[in-house]
C-alpha cells in the first residue's frame, strides 16, 4: 500500500550539483544552436550575461570559430592574442557608432540630498560626491547605492577617485583614504606646508595634489609623507592628469599647461603659454599619447605628448568646458560637457563635433527601486546648426562632470540627480 496522497514519506532525492541533468544538457544544446546564429559581437555580449552562458560559449569554442570564419583563416593560424585584439577593436567600433549614430535614452535618479558635481566610473560602479556630506557608490546595473562614505564635519570634499579596494579624497588640506570595508584614515600635510588643495589624482602608491600656490605636492599614501614638491605654475593649479610613465600634467587658472615627472621637482615642458582663459579640465589617453584640455572659454584642445605639439583646437561650447573624457582604450571619440548642458561627442583625432545631445523633457516613464525612483527620458540629437538657445535651460542643466563607459555616459549637474546616458547601436 503506497503512501497517502500529498505525503512526503518518500521525498525526492537531492540532485548532485556536479552532475549535469538531462534538462541542463538540453539547455546547453539549445543555447549552442541559438548562439551559432549570432554574430561575433553578439556572442561576446552573451558571454558576459552569466557564468552558465560564458561556460557554454567557452566550451563550444564558438568565439574562435566565428573569428576564424570572419578572418577566413585556419585553426593553425589562430592565437588568443589576435582574437583579443580583434574583439577590442570590434567593441570600440560599436562604442563609436553608438555614440555618434545610435539611439539614446537617459535614466536619472535622485542620488543625494543636496547638489553634487563630481562622478567617477570603474567596472560597472560609479562614485558620486562633492557638495554633499557623503560620497555614494552606485551599481550601474541596478542603480542601487551599495556603499556610502561620510565626510568629516566642518570640511569640504574637493576631489576624489577610487579603485577596487579604496576611495581617495582631497578634503581641505588633508588626504583621506576610505577602505572599501568602511574604515577611514586621514593624514595631514607634513609640517603645515600644505597650501590649499584644489584638485587631486593618484597613481598607486602616490597621490598628487594641485595647490593654490601653483605647486603639485606628491604624497606616498602608505608612509603618509610628502615626498616631493613640484613647482608647476606661479598661479593656482586647477586640474591634473597623471600618466602611467610617471608624468604629471597640470592646468592653471591663467591657461598654462605644464608637464613634469613624478621624480622631478620642476616642470620640464610648457604646452600652452599664459592665455586669457583658464584650464578647467584635463584628460590623457595613454594609448594614443594625446592630451585633451577644456577651457573656461568653451574650447577643447589636443596635444601629442610625444612631440609636444598641438594637433587641434575646437570651440565646443559658448562658455566653460567642465569635463572631457574618453573610454579607456578608445582612440576614436572624446565626450565633452560644459555649462551649456549639451553632451557632445568629438572625433579624438581631429576635434570635429560628431554629435550633440540633450535630454527631452517630454514623455517619460518611471520605475521604483529600493531607495527611490528611476525616471527614463528620451535623448534628443541636435543638428550641427541647431540654436541651443531655443532649448529651455531646464532641459540642459550644466554638465559639471562626466564619466564614459561602453556605450554609456554618467553625468552630474550640481543637482541632486545623477544621469545615465545609454547609447544603442541602430
Amino acid at each position: 500500500m503506497g503512501p497517502p496522497p500529498g505525503s512526503n514519506l518518500y521525498p525526492p532525492k537531492k540532485r548532485s550539483s556536479t552532475t549535469p541533468t538531462s534538462i541542463e544538457s538540453l539547455e546547453h544544446d539549445i543555447l549552442c544552436i541559438i548562439f551559432s546564429y549570432l554574430g561575433l559581437f553578439d556572442v561576446v555580449r552573451c558571454s558576459a550575461v552569466c557564468k552558465f552562458w560564458n561556460e557554454i560559449i567557452q566550451r563550444s569554442k564558438l568565439l574562435q570559430l566565428l573569428y576564424l570564419k570572419q578572418q577566413r583563416s585556419s585553426r593553425s593560424n589562430f592565437s588568443e592574442e589576435s582574437l583579443n585584439v580583434y574583439l577590442e577593436e570590434l567593441a570600440m567600433g560599436h562604442h563609436r557608432q553608438s555614440l555618434v549614430r545610435g539611439s539614446l535614452h537617459i535614466d536619472q535618479w535622485k542620488g543625494h540630498s543636496v547638489g553634487v558635481d563630481q562622478c567617477r566610473m570603474k567596472r560597472g560602479l560609479v562614485l558620486t560626491g562633492v557638495g554633499d556630506k557623503v560620497m555614494r557608490l552606485w551599481s550601474l546595473e541596478s542603480y542601487k547605492c551599495i556603499e556610502e562614505y561620510s565626510i568629516p564635519g566642518g570640511v569640504s570634499l574637493l576631489d576624489f577617485d577610487f579603485d577596487e579596494s579604496k576611495i581617495v579624497g582631497l578634503i581641505g588640506t588633508q588626504i583621506s583614504i576610505w577602505r572599501r570595508n568602511g574604515q577611514r584614515s586621514i593624514f595631514p600635510s607634513r609640517g603645515g606646508t600644505f597650501m590649499k588643495g584644489l584638485c587631486m589624482r593618484y597613481f598607486d602608491p602616490e597621490a598628487v595634489i594641485g595647490c593654490e600656490d601653483g605647486t603639485a605636492r606628491v604624497f606616498d599614501m602608505y608612509s603618509r609623507k610628502c615626498s616631493r614638491i613640484v613647482r608647476m605654475h606661479t598661479e593656482p593649479v586647477t586640474c591634473l592628469s597623471l600618466s602611467e610613465d610617471q608624468l604629471i600634467i597640470s592646468g592653471s587658472s591663467l591657461g598654462r599647461i605644464t608637464v613634469s615627472g613624478l621624480s622631478l621637482d620642476q616642470r620640464v615642458a610648457t604646452l600652452r603659454p599664459t592665455d586669457s582663459t583658464g584650464i578647467k579640465s584635463l584628460c590623457f589617453n595613454p594609448v594614443s599619447h594625446l592630451l585633451f584640455a577644456g577651457t573656461t572659454a568653451g574650447y577643447a584642445s589636443c596635444w601629442d605628448l610625444r612631440t609636444m605639439r598641438q594637433l587641434w583646437k575646437t570651440r565646443v561650447s559658448p562658455n566653460v568646458v567642465y569635463s572631457l573624457q574618453h573610454m579607456r582604450g578608445d582612440t576614436s571619440t572624446l565626450v565633452v560637457g560644459g555649462i551649456d548642458g549639451v553632451l557632445r561627442v568629438l572625433d579624438h583625432n581631429t576635434g570635429e563635433v560628431l554629435s550633440s545631445y540633450v535630454m527631452d523633457h517630454g514623455a517619460s516613464s518611471s520605475s521604483g527601486y529600493t531607495h527611490g525612483v528611476i525616471e527614463r527620458k528620451i535623448g534628443k540629437r541636435l543638428s550641427h546648426d541647431y540654436n541651443i538657445d531655443r532649448i529651455p535651460k531646464i532641459s540642459r542643466p550644466p554638465i559639471t562632470c562626466l564619466a564614459v563607459g561602453m556605450q554609456k555616459v554618467i553625468t552630474t549637474h550640481n543637482s541632486k540627480y545623477i544621469r545615465m546616458w545609454k547609447f544603442n547601436k541602430t
